[in-house]
């Protein structure tokens, strides 16, 4: 990976301006180990500009789309949410955009909100975010701060390959565990199995729970819908050590894409439960605002024998339409194709086992440690 740093301050969009424009290469290169073969702009924000190619780098340059990681320096890092269907309320994201390349990935339009394309720029400009431990600990510091699990994995992948050299992660896993508390986290990544010390301790006081999402048993699917996250077996092989470690981990089979992966719904829940998974989760195939058009031109690219046929059953899920937005739906589709989905995973978990006993984590080990420099003063009895 060849990375090159830049900076940023508060989400600034400035010091992305030279690539507002970023050209569209040639075809037979621009998809050549990337999830996205297109780089628009998002009209959502603002209008498209173009610039001369020669004036942002030669043509060698463009058409390799290097890896680039821009530094960003936020004020706060805990995101909140409200959302009815989701199990959380707080999440941290240590990037923003995933090297990782998931063509149908929910999170793509948000880097239409930095003027970047949620097709390639999403996958190849990264920002890390290096001051989100202390962020972090500066939050849970705050007087009156009422403790629930925080969600790590949300909207980008917590150990993509750039958390090799920036250790974002680990450090605020650090910081979790240094005040006692819960966290779950989800991810693609092999890589997890990094912080096994980290994550083992916290295990065993009932403060995690890991989710690995395995969409394909399929490599040669994997290494095209989602081109630079672990292997399948290399994520089945995660779930094991984090297991024999005495981590809690749930498979996520997800997502699932009528005639294309969901033949393999109940493949994918046999093997995790092998390797150790004791819960289960799935959704249907997601397509918010540009991921729509990404995901055709991946099928025209990848699928064409059979994109219609995958598109007529979204459709038929998401009531004529490529998305459904309103809450609860849009996890899990309507209509006869989402019902059977929703039966298989329902009879392959009761089958399995899975699910059995699901587990709350635990809130009673949260405490502000006296050394922390955020730690509010104690004031004297006399």
């Amino acid at each position: 990976m060849n990375a090159h740093n830049h900076s940023f301050q508060n989400s600034s969009t400035t010091a992305l301006a030279p690539f507002l424009g970023f050209p569209e290469p040639d075809r037979k290169l621009r998809h050549k180990g990337r999830g996205s073969s297109l780089n628009r702009l998002s009209a959502r924000f603002r209008e498209p500009q173009r610039e001369p190619l020669h004036e942002l780098w030669d043509v060698a340059e463009a058409t390799a789309f290097k890896t680039e990681v821009y530094i960003e320096q936020p004020k706060t890092i805990l995101t909140r949410n409200q959302s009815p269907d989701i199990p959380f309320d707080r999440s941290v994201n240590a990037y923003r955009g995933c090297e990782h390349g998931c063509v149908y990935c929910f999170a793509r339009p948000t880097h239409a909100y930095l003027g970047l394309s949620p097709g390639l720029d999403f996958e190849t400009k990264l920002t890390a975010k290096p001051n989100a431990a202390l962020l972090l600990e500066q939050a849970l510091c705050k007087p009156g701060y009422d403790v629930a699990p925080i969600a790590m994995g949300t909207n980008t992948d917590p150990y993509q390959p750039i958390e090799d050299q920036y250790r974002i992660t680990r450090q605020m896993l650090e910081v979790l565990a240094r005040f006692g508390h819960p966290v779950t986290i989800t991810t693609k990544s092999y890589r997890v199995t990094r912080d096994i010390d980290i994550l083992a301790r916290m295990a065993e006081k009932n403060l995690l729970s890991v989710n690995i999402s395995v969409t394909t048993l399929n490599g040669d699917l994997a290494r095209t819908l989602e081109p630079r996250a672990s292997a399948p077996a290399r994520r089945l092989d995660a779930i094991r050590l984090l297991s024999d470690a005495g981590i809690p981990v749930n498979v996520f089979a997800s997502p699932m894409i009528p005639a294309l992966n969901d033949h393999e719904l109940e493949k994918i829940l046999e093997q995790a439960h092998t390797a150790g998974a004791r819960g289960a989760s799935s959704i249907v195939l997601r397509l918010p605002h540009e991921v729509k058009e990404l995901f055709r031109d991946w099928l025209a690219v990848h699928a064409p024998d059979r994109a219609t046929r995958v598109m007529h059953h979204v459709q038929d899920m998401r009531g004529g339409k490529d998305n459904d937005p309103h809450f609860g739906s849009r996890m899990h589709g309507s209509g006869a194709y989402a019902e059977l989905l929703t039966a298989r995973f329902r009879a392959a978990c009761a089958r399995l086992g899975l699910n059995r006993e699901p587990a709350e984590l635990t809130t009673q080990h949260f405490a502000v440690p006296q050394d922390s420099q955020f730690a509010p003063a104690q004031k004297s009895l006399f």
